[in-house]
């Protein structure tokens, strides 16, 4: 008996299939499933059964809907405690014979350690044979496709890219070219299908197609975004104008197979982020044996400025400033403060601007996981030149660090190199060690955050509403994340008010400042991986800071034993509250949102528990 997650919710016994009906058990069933292994709390079940519209007797409807399920799966042959009811929530476990969703995620990860690319790419269609349909059609549950089926598409179109990036490599043009034309048709959004279908149709010598496949895209981007294709798809563009040859196909340098999936699996240390991601190449990922020859690819490339970068203009200074002093030393700039207050957008303008005075290369490596997990030193190194091997001084960033002992094995000994860290904590161990300069980022000032506002969605769009505006940058908290995804929304509705947005995303703050097809652009997705980083002890004494008085908190706010000072100052660290002894804390005023409701789900779970 197994359990098929991708495509309608389903049950199988060898060659028969059962498909649930739309019913409150099967959203239980898939929430459960969308977590297999993993306690899954009763605020979340609860979420995916009522979302925001939860009857007063939610807590013992969920119990019947528990007991339901089980008699489905009597029904069907499922014996044993398949369910359990643990302390907080619920758990159901499952492997890759019992649930495809784990099946394909073991071939995802199969496919990263393949030796060879036939193995690779044999894997990763096999994963992909797995997907049967529309996802969760038949669950009725609003947040369950809000929030879990964005982060399993983009699982299953990261390894579709993959895929046909080996077989482009592998010269399979023609036998890709109705893939991709699907790919591209069904997301259009996703320019790197886009940029795949051209290539394969111009190395087929269907040039006419090609540009006007290019065309239609530009078309399609300047109308429904305001904006141009991307500088790959451009280059590719001119190149075919010019009739060049592009030479033996090779798998993109700057495309990571590791890179993370919003479902787990092995993560990065360097995705493909077009524009703003650059690395050295990584290592090859198809054997040299496989593939025709290909010139080695340039080990330095132009690190492009972020898009819509405002603000900043004091630290920006401070940091170019110290990156280019031409010190003997390493320069080591830390740039720390809040989840979602811009640490890597400053961190990478910095790098655009200073590029030309590091001759030997910008190296841009993520250093934590989608789960939270560190990135060891030594899988760090993997991704930069060896010792000596870089032709002059080189700029290293490293971004997200977590503690000093990441860092110190990493930082380049060339002269004139320097580093940037970016890091939610001070990083004081590091600085006692190498020293270096502390930027602690703060809100954007008013101004700012109109100025950002008007970069992306124009000035004209944000004069005619200014107060408006000025109102959005206030619910937004004056955070770059907030006003970026806010932002976001209003540009992809061109005929919605300013107004009406604020309106919107005020009734729900800050669960409303999320973006419905990237599950890692959600505020409070970001407030809890640095949440769930601390220990549960640390978490707890933030979720009572949501009931405080105020937004300054005195040093006593959680008491006055000395276990009450340490949780303010390892909260401060985590980059959850600012300032402190001997002044006062001060917690942002979304944050203090955030922990208020965390502490309430946390209240009804246990209630639930108690009762249960």
């Amino acid at each position: 008996m197994r359990f098929q997650l991708l495509g309608p919710l389903s049950i199988a016994e060898g060659h028969d299939v059962v498909v649930l009906k739309p019913s409150k058990p099967s959203s239980l069933l898939a929430a459960l499933l969308l977590h297999p292994g993993s306690v899954v709390s009763t605020g979340y079940l609860l979420r995916a059964l009522w979302d925001d519209d939860q009857p007063a007797t939610a807590r013992a409807a969920l119990q019947s809907c528990v007991l339901r399920l089980r008699r489905i799966f009597a029904k069907y042959g499922v014996t044993g405690n398949v369910i359990e009811a643990v302390p907080g929530g619920y758990r159901m476990n499952a492997d890759a014979d019992t649930l495809d969703l784990v099946r394909f995620r073991a071939l995802v990860r199969e496919a990263d350690d393949a030796g060879d690319a036939e193995g690779e790419l044999y894997r990763l269609k096999e994963a992909l044979t797995l997907w049967q349909g529309p996802l969760l059609a038949n669950v009725p549950s609003p947040m369950l496709h809000r929030d879990e089926v964005p982060g399993l598409t983009e699982e299953r179109l990261r390894t579709l890219e993959r895929a046909c990036d080996i077989e482009l490599a592998l010269g399979r043009c023609r036998q890709v070219l109705v893939d991709l034309w699907e790919a591209a048709r069904r997301h259009p959004g996703r320019e790197r299908f886009s940029e795949q279908l051209i290539e394969a149709l111009y190395r087929t010598g269907r040039q006419s197609e090609a540009l006007s496949e290019y065309r239609s895209v530009k078309g399609r981007l300047k109308e429904e975004l305001g904006i141009d294709p991307g500088p790959s798809l451009q280059r590719l563009e001119l190149s075919i104008l010019r009739g060049d040859d592009l030479g033996p196909l090779a798998l993109d340098p700057g495309f990571d197979r590791t890179a993370p999936l919003p479902g787990g699996g092995a993560p990065p240390l360097a995705a493909r982020t077009e524009p703003l991601a650059i690395a050295a190449p990584a290592p090859a990922t198809v054997p040299a044996s496989a593939l025709p020859p290909v010139p080695p690819a340039p080990a330095v490339r132009p690190v492009p400025p972020v898009p819509s970068f405002t603000g900043r203009t004091a630290e920006r200074a401070a940091i170019n400033a110290r990156l280019t002093a031409g010190s003997p030393d390493t320069a080591v700039v830390v740039l720390s403060g809040a989840p979602g207050i811009g640490k890597t957008a400053l961190a990478r303008q910095a790098a655009h601007d200073t590029q030309d005075s590091f001759p030997g290369g910008v190296f841009i490596l993520a250093m934590t996981r989608e789960d939270g997990s560190p990135v060891t030193p030594a899988e760090a190194l993997t991704h930069l030149p060896p010792p000596g091997a870089a032709d002059g001084a080189t700029l290293l960033v490293l971004d997200d660090v977590t503690s000093p002992d990441q860092v110190r094995p990493l930082l380049p000994a060339a002269a004139g190199s320097a580093a940037i860290v970016t890091s939610r904590r001070g990083l004081a161990g590091l600085m006692a060690t190498h020293g270096g300069s502390v930027h602690r980022l703060s809100t954007l000032e008013p101004a700012e955050s109109r100025q950002l506002l008007a970069a992306v969605l124009g000035a004209d769009r944000v004069a005619a509403e200014p107060e408006a505006a000025a109102e959005l940058g206030r619910i937004c908290g004056y955070f770059p994340l907030s006003l970026r995804i806010a932002a976001a929304r209003l540009l992809t509705r061109p005929g919605l008010r300013i107004e009406d947005c604020v309106a919107w995303l005020a009734e729900d703050l800050p669960a409303r400042l999320s973006l419905a097809d990237d599950p890692r652009l959600s505020v409070p997705q970001v407030f809890g991986g640095a949440l769930r980083r601390l220990e549960p002890r640390w978490q707890e004494a933030f979720h009572r800071l949501g009931d405080h008085e105020g937004l300054l908190l005195p040093s006593h706010a959680l008491g006055n034993s000395p276990e009450a000072e340490e949780a303010l100052e390892r909260l401060a660290d985590a980059g959850l509250l600012e300032e402190g002894p001997p002044g006062p804390y001060r917690i942002h005023r979304l944050l203090k949102i955030y922990a208020r409701q965390q502490a309430r789900e946390s209240q009804h779970s246990q209630a639930a528990t108690a009762r249960h």
